[in-house]
Order: C-alpha cells, then sequence, then structure tokens
C-alpha cells in the first residue's frame, strides 16, 4: 500500500509539476541555439581546484577545457594538449595548441599549465591534491612544452588530467581574483561565464575565441538545478528543456513512450555508498563510529539488490568494492555479503551494544535520495537499528561532511577512468576527500604500490585486496554501481555518451 500510495503521488505530480514546479522563465519557449538543462542539483563551487560534485562536473564540461579528455571507449585523447608524451616512466611531455585562449583573452601557455597545476596542489582546501599528488615539479620547455616530473612512476596520473586537475586557468586573472574566482571564472572552454542564481541557474554564453568553435552549435547553455526527477521529466515533456539529467528508473519508460523524447542510458564508472564518520570532527563517538562490527552489522541489515530492485527498477548493479563491474579492474571474486540478520545482531551482542542503537542518516534532499534513506531504514530496523534521516541540500550536506558533522553518509562518486580516481582520494590516510579520517597502513601501502605498476591483472589484484580490507573496517560500505539515465527532447542531436556521464557540448544541435 505505501508503496502504490507513493506512486499515486508521484503522477499526481507530473500533471502539476509543468505549472507549478519551475520558475515562469523556465516554461517560456526558449530562444533559439539556447541548450536547457536539468540538473539534479545544484553546482559547488565553480572553481576546478575546490570543486567535488558529479553535477558540477557536468557544468565545467561547458566552460572548462582540460589538458585531455576521454572519448567514448575510454581512451585517452588531446585537448588542450595537441600531444602528450611520457619520455620515461617520471616525466610526462605535453605539446599545447598554438593560438589558444582564455575568456579573458590571455593565452594558453606553458605558464598556464605550471600555475594552474600547482594550484591544484598547494591551494588550501584543493581537492585535487590527492589526485596529482606524484607531481614533483613542471619544467617549462618552451612557450607551448611543459614537462610534468613525478615522484614516483603513477599508472593513473594521465587520466587525472581528464578530469578537474587538467583544467587550466589564467594566472593573472585567477590570482587578481583570488577567493572570489568561483563567483566570475574564467577558463578556456566553449563557453564563458554569464552568471548565476543559486539554486535556480547558471548560464553560460558561446566563446567566440574557443579553438574548437566549429563544433560548437548553440549560443547559450543554461543549466537549472531541480531536486525533482518527477519535476525533471515534467518540464521536458512539455518542452520547457531540452535535456535532463537524472531520468528516474521508474520514468524510464514513459520516456522511450514518447515520441518527443528519447532516453540515453549508460554504464558509469562511479559508485554510491555509505560512508561511516570514524574520526572527523567533535561529534559524540557513537558505537558505529568506534567499533567496525558495528558497522558490519548495519553492512548485514542491508539487502543491496532488493534495495536496488525497489528504488531503482533493478537498473543499477549491486557491489562491494569501489571499481565498476564495467571497468577491467573490477575484482569479480569481491561479491556483497547477503543480508544476514542473525549475524548482525550476534556481531552487536559482541561489541556489547544493545537494541535500539539510533544512527543518523545524512543524505541530499531530492526524493530519490529519501526513498533509498527510507529502503534502509527499514532493512536496519531488523538489526536493531533505529535510522533518522537527515536531508539537507547537497553542498550543505558536503560541508558538514567535511566538517565531520555527520554519523553516515549516504553519497555517490560519479568514477573516473583509472580505480586509482575512485579510490586514493576517499581511503588514502590524509587524502583530501577521506571525510571519514579512515587511516589503515596496509590500504595506503597497497594504494601506492596500484599507482607504480602498470599491468592490468597486477593492479587488479591489489584493488581487490583493498576492498577486501575495505570491508572489514568498513570506512565506506559500497552500495552499487549506478547507470546514468539522460532524457533527450527529440529535437536534440550529437549528443555523445561517455562512461564518465557528462554532457560535452560539442556536436549538440537543436532543431529548430
Amino acid at each position: 500500500m505505501a508503496e502504490l500510495h507513493t506512486r499515486m503521488l508521484m503522477l499526481a505530480t507530473v500533471f502539476a509539476a509543468t505549472a507549478l514546479a519551475a520558475p515562469p522563465a523556465l516554461a517560456q519557449t526558449a530562444p533559439q541555439g539556447t541548450l536547457r538543462i536539468a540538473i539534479d542539483s545544484d553546482a559547488d563551487a565553480l572553481d576546478p581546484t575546490l570543486a567535488r560534485t558529479y553535477v558540477g562536473r557536468i557544468v565545467f564540461a561547458s566552460l572548462c577545457d582540460k589538458l585531455v579528455d576521454i572519448d567514448e571507449k575510454l581512451n585517452i585523447v588531446p585537448q588542450l594538449a595537441q600531444s602528450f608524451e611520457w619520455t620515461d616512466p617520471k616525466t610526462l611531455l605535453l605539446k599545447l595548441r598554438p593560438g589558444v585562449t582564455f575568456h579573458d583573452g590571455s593565452k594558453v601557455d606553458a605558464e598556464a599549465v605550471r600555475y594552474s597545476l600547482m594550484r591544484h596542489l598547494t591551494l588550501q582546501g584543493s581537492t585535487r591534491r590527492g589526485e596529482i599528488s606524484a607531481l614533483e615539479s613542471v619544467e617549462i620547455v618552451d612557450p607551448l612544452t611543459v614537462k610534468l616530473h613525478l615522484k614516483a612512476p603513477s599508472a593513473p596520473f594521465l587520466s587525472q588530467l581528464a578530469d578537474r586537475a587538467g583544467m587550466i586557468m589564467p594566472p593573472v586573472y585567477t590570482e587578481a581574483a583570488g577567493k572570489d574566482f568561483p563567483l566570475k571564472p574564467v577558463c578556456a572552454g566553449p563557453f564563458k561565464f554569464t552568471e548565476r542564481v543559486p539554486q535556480d541557474r547558471i548560464v553560460f554564453d558561446r566563446f567566440d575565441g574557443y579553438w574548437n568553435k566549429d563544433a560548437i552549435h548553440v549560443n547559450r547553455v543554461v543549466f537549472r538545478p531541480i531536486t525533482d526527477a518527477t519535476v525533471r521529466l515534467a518540464n521536458l515533456q512539455a518542452g520547457a528543456l531540452d535535456m535532463v539529467q537524472g531520468i528516474q528508473p521508474t520514468d524510464l519508460d514513459t520516456v522511450k513512450k514518447d515520441p518527443k523524447l528519447r532516453a540515453e542510458v549508460n554504464d558509469g564508472l562511479g559508485y554510491v555508498s555509505l560512508t561511516f564518520n570514524i574520526a572527523n570532527g567533535t561529534r559524540p563517538r557513537t558505537p558505529m563510529m568506534t567499533d567496525a562490527r558495528v558497522r558490519q552489522a548495519f553492512a548485514l541489515s542491508i539487502d543491496r539488490q532488493a534495495l536496488v530492485d525497489v528504488v531503482f527498477n533493478g537498473l543499477h548493479t549491486p557491489v562491494a568494492q569501489a571499481v565498476p563491474p564495467a571497468s577491467p579492474f573490477y575484482d569479480p571474486s569481491v561479491k556483497p555479503q547477503p543480508r544476514d540478520i542473525d549475524k548482525a545482531k550476534a556481531l552487536l551482542a559482541a561489541a556489547g551494544v544493545k537494541a535500539p542503537i539510533t544512527v543518523e542518516l545524512l543524505l541530499g534532499n531530492n526524493p530519490l535520495n529519501l526513498q533509498v534513506g527510507e529502503v534502509i531504514q527499514s532493512m536496519a530496523k531488523d538489526a536493531g537499528f533505529d535510522v533518522k534521516i537527515r536531508s539537507t541540500e547537497f553542498v550543505t550536506a558536503l560541508k558538514a561532511s567535511d566538517a565531520g558533522d555527520f554519523e553516515v553518509f549516504f553519497i555517490g562518486w560519479s568514477g573516473r577512468v583509472d580505480p586509482d580516481g575512485n579510490l586514493y582520494s576517499f581511503v588514502r590516510t590524509g587524502a583530501p576527500l577521506n571525510a571519514q579520517r579512515y587511516s589503515n597502513a596496509d590500504v595506503d601501502s597497497l594504494l601506492d604500490q596500484a599507482r607504480a605498476v602498470t599491468d592490468v591483472a597486477q593492479r587488479r589484484s591489489l584493488y581487490g585486496k583493498v576492498a577486501t580490507q575495505l570491508n572489514q573496517d568498513l570506512p565506506l560500505m559500497y552500495l552499487y554501481a549506478p547507470r546514468a539515465v539522460f532524457g533527450l527532447s527529440a529535437k536534440v542531436s550529437g549528443f555523445v555518451a561517455v562512461p564518465d556521464n557528462l554532457i560535452r557540448p560539442q556536436g549538440i544541435k537543436i532543431a529548430p
């Protein structure tokens, strides 16, 4: 009955959403040449050095080109760097495209690369530091050539430059802007910043000086944060949007049956997990924080497959590791434990913890997250856990996580081509995204070893050992590897789905 009631409410929301959910500007006919994209939450800081959200990465794809990119087959391909070559295991040679300029008219040159990489590496609060921590120095060979010298060989290093760590910013402008850079960011991408109204819109206009301008076929991109998937779909159906990130799996058939729409379903590189606060912040220590047996009991109370089936119509894949099944580094021997309430209760008894055990679950405040939280709440109750859901705007939740103001945090990671990007910054001792403050010398050693070798089978084995240890310590409980579902107007063509599930504007056209 509860499920039927929920679905009736969702249907009612669909019919009402166009009139009630969006500001009037969203419902108006867009000017020719404007690509209107809905994202499922607002982006965080528009600063490649500090940003950390998936929707932020989608926004950056229109604003900031990178040294290299990836294609739909996960090959690393040139972008701002015209070519790249390992001259030895610790030296990466990059030759930049000539004649490329930033939005402020300054040149993209070797000094800009040096400045940006060192900013990523050293700026206080940088979330890129762990990604390129192998970098020792940047040598300027000539105005369009740099050599990146590493402390030690690093198999994943080049792949990190295919994301925000490879985004280049103008040195003079960035220094002058200081902490205000996110308010008016300047990069070298196809669109330049126009305006941002928090929780309402981010607007970019075409940059006429873009080096690859022939690939850009729209004059403006508008990103609209809309947390409710039903509202996003209703506005797409009404023609108020051209693209939607985050179509709910239960709405996939609706999109497929609508001749005015189409869907793109794509395997991803990331995961969704529960992060357990172990040693961050000043909150009173709870049994969940201090005893791995309590975390193991909580994990045993969750049926990952049932969670995926109930909330996502079985679209996603249950996992117990940070590496998704689509990756060649996935270890098939590391499987999710089946739900076992008796074993969970035995672990709690061994830990000397009596039910009910109150647990606070922090999550972003969109309806789909709340559904996941409610399923976890119901499942965990059987083992003696009383889960209290704390729902807040996603960027606010991230800040709470950074400050240690959480006990358990439901959060996803959009993933990277190399599995190091899914692990190192999150579980390595002292790494910038290690919000739970987990530390294990064996895990540190395994991660360092995996960076130092290139053989796929050898690295797969090392990451399998990391996953095995993490499943014992449980700083994170990996739940599932998500698939991305995009909704598009039939008028939109040229969108290429890449496994990182970003929206690259190159090639996208909108028919009149």
